[in-house]
C-alpha cells in the first residue's frame, strides 16, 4: 500500500515505450510510482516492480478523476506528474475528420491538461513539485502530413510555458521534455495508419512517399532507445533547479535548431526532399 512518507509519482502512457522506461527509473530511484493507461495488463511487469497500474483512459474525465482520487486518497498528491500518454495523427488535413481531430487534441493537450488541473491543488499546499510534459521535437518543426499531430505538441509547449510562470511562486518546476526519434513503435504506427486512410486517394503518392519516410526514419534500432528519456527526466525530477527544455534523442536537436536557424522556403524543402 502506497503511504504519504514516501516520494510519489504519477506516469501516464506507461504501457509501452517512453513512459514504461520513465516509470522503471523512478521505481528504481525509490519512488512509489502510479501507472497510467488504457491497457493494464501491459502494465504487469511495472506492478512486478512496485508500481500500482492505474486504468486511465486520459480523454475520458471520469477515469481521471477516478485515478486521482485513488491517489489523493492513498498518498495525499503526487511529487511528479509526468504527462507522457500520446499518439500521433497523420493524414491531410482535408480527409481527416474533424471529431479525429479533436480527439487527438482530448489525448496530447486536454487529458494532460485536466489530470494537471486536479493534482495542482495538492502540490500548491505543499508548495513544491515536478510536472514534466513529454512534447515532442515536433512540438518545435513540422512535417508533411502531421498537421494535427504537430498542431498538438506545439500547443502543448506553449501551454506548458504559461504554466511554468503561473505555479513558479508555489515551487512547482515545469519541464518540457522534447524526444526525437525514439524506438517507440511511433514510426510503424503512423504509416499504417495514413496508407489505410489515404493511399487511395487525391494524396496517395505522396502518402506513400511519406509513409516510406517514417519507416526508413523509424524502427529496426534506427532511432534512439527510450532509456534516454527516462535518464532526462530523471534528471529533471531530482534537480532543484531544473532547464525548462530539454531536447533528447536523434535528430532533436539538430532539427529544432534548423527550424530555429533556417527560413521557412528552405526549411520546406529540406522536408520535402524526404520524401522524393
Amino acid at each position: 500500500m502506497f503511504t504519504q512518507e514516501k516520494k510519489t509519482a504519477l506516469v501516464t502512457g506507461a504501457s509501452s515505450g517512453m513512459g514504461k522506461a520513465i516509470a522503471r527509473r523512478l521505481i528504481e530511484e525509490g519512488y512509489q510510482v502510479y501507472v497510467a493507461a488504457r491497457r493494464v495488463g501491459k502494465m504487469a511487469d511495472l506492478a512486478l516492480l512496485g508500481a500500482q497500474p492505474l486504468r486511465m483512459d486520459i480523454s475520458k474525465d471520469e477515469e481521471i478523476v477516478s485515478g486521482v482520487n485513488t491517489i489523493l486518497a492513498q498518498t495525499g498528491g503526487v511529487d511528479v506528474l509526468v504527462n507522457n500518454a500520446g499518439f500521433g495523427l497523420y493524414g491531410p488535413v482535408e480527409e481527416i475528420g474533424i471529431d479525429e481531430a479533436r480527439y487527438q487534441f482530448e489525448v496530447n493537450l486536454f487529458g494532460a491538461a485536466r489530470l494537471t488541473q486536479l493534482l495542482l491543488p495538492a502540490m500548491r499546499a505543499r508548495r513544491s513539485g515536478h510536472i514534466v510534459n513529454i512534447t515532442s521535437m515536433g512540438g518545435k518543426m513540422y512535417t508533411i502530413l502531421g498537421a494535427w499531430y504537430h498542431a498538438t505538441k506545439h500547443a502543448l509547449e506553449e501551454w506548458s510555458d504559461c504554466l511554468r510562470l503561473e505555479v513558479a511562486g508555489f515551487g512547482i518546476k515545469v519541464v518540457i521534455v522534447e524526444p526525437g526519434v525514439i524506438e517507440t513503435g511511433f514510426g510503424e504506427g503512423a504509416s499504417d495508419s495514413i496508407v489505410k486512410r489515404s493511399a487511395s486517394g487525391p494524396y496517395g503518392q505522396l502518402v506513400k512517399r511519406v509513409a516510406m519516410s517514417i519507416k526508413n526514419t523509424y524502427g529496426q534500432g534506427k532511432g534512439s532507445d527510450p532509456n534516454l528519456i527516462a535518464e532526462v527526466v530523471s534528471r529533471a525530477v531530482n534537480s532543484s533547479n531544473p532547464r525548462t527544455r530539454y531536447a533528447a534523442g536523434k535528430f532533436a536537436k539538430m532539427l529544432i535548431r534548423m527550424r530555429v536557424w533556417l527560413g521557412d522556403r528552405l526549411f520546406d524543402r529540406i522536408i520535402l526532399s524526404q520524401t522524393r
